[in-house]
C-alpha cells in the first residue's frame, strides 16, 4: 500500500478529530443501560448462589411478573463477599440452564454401532443404567486381591461428579459409589 503525503495528512486529521470528539462524552453506554432497565422493569430480584463449582459466587436473579414468571436476567451480586459482582463465563451464562431453547429435555439413546438417536422414557433409562451397573459389578467386583487380602473394590466403573450438585448431593452420591466398591471417584467442577 502506498500512502502519499496528502493522504497521510488527511488520515492524521481524521484520527485527531475522532480522538478529540471521542473525549467529549459521546458515549452510548447510557443507552444500553436504559435498555437493560426497561427489560428489568416490573421484575423481582432474588439472591442466589451459582451451582457450578464450590466457590459459591452470589447471583441476583431477575424474574418477570413480580417473581411468578421466567428468569429474564442473571448477574453477579455486588454485595456478595466472595465474588463482589463478578462472574466466570459459566456463571454469567447460568440462565441457560432453564431458558435455553436448545436444551435437551428428553432421553436420547444411541444403540451400539448405530448412527441414529432414539427417544426413550426416563423409566427405561434408569432401569437400563441400573441393569448395566449391576452386570458390570457382578462381572468385575474383586473381593480379594492377588495376595488374598480383602479389598472389596470395583475398578471397572469410574465416576466423574457433576458441577451442578451441591455438597449434600455429592455426599450421598459418593456414599452410593463407595457402597458399590468404586475406587475411581473424581469430581470436576468445570465440566
Amino acid at each position: 500500500m502506498s500512502l502519499e503525503r496528502r493522504d497521510f495528512l488527511k488520515l492524521t486529521a481524521a484520527a485527531a478529530t475522532v480522538t478529540a470528539f471521542g473525549g467529549l462524552g459521546l458515549d452510548l453506554t447510557t443507552v444500553h443501560a436504559a435498555a437493560e432497565l426497561a427489560k428489568l422493569k416490573g421484575s423481582k430480584q432474588t439472591t442466589s448462589v451459582c451451582c457450578y463449582c464450590s466457590v459459591g459466587c452470589g447471583l441476583i436473579v431477575s424474574t418477570a411478573d413480580g417473581g411468578k414468571g421466567r428468569a429474564v436476567n442473571v448477574e453477579g451480586d455486588p454485595d456478595h463477599p466472595i465474588n463482589e459482582g463478578s462472574l466466570c463465563p459459566k456463571g454469567a451464562s447460568i440462565w441457560q440452564l432453564t431458558e435455553n431453547d436448545r436444551r435437551i429435555t428428553k432421553v436420547l439413546y444411541r444403540a451400539p454401532n448405530s448412527d441414529k438417536w432414539q427417544e426413550k422414557t426416563y423409566d427405561w433409562a434408569l432401569k437400563e443404567i441400573a441393569k448395566r451397573v449391576k452386570k458390570t459389578r457382578d462381572a468385575a467386583f474383586q473381593a480379594k486381591n492377588a495376595k488374598g487380602m480383602e479389598v472389596n473394590r470395583l475398578e471397572a466403573i469410574a465416576s466423574v461428579g457433576s458441577a451442578a450438585m451441591d455438597n449434600e448431593e455429592c455426599w450421598i452420591y459418593q456414599q452410593m459409589l463407595r457402597a458399590l466398591g468404586l475406587t475411581y471417584i473424581e469430581h470436576q467442577a468445570r465440566i
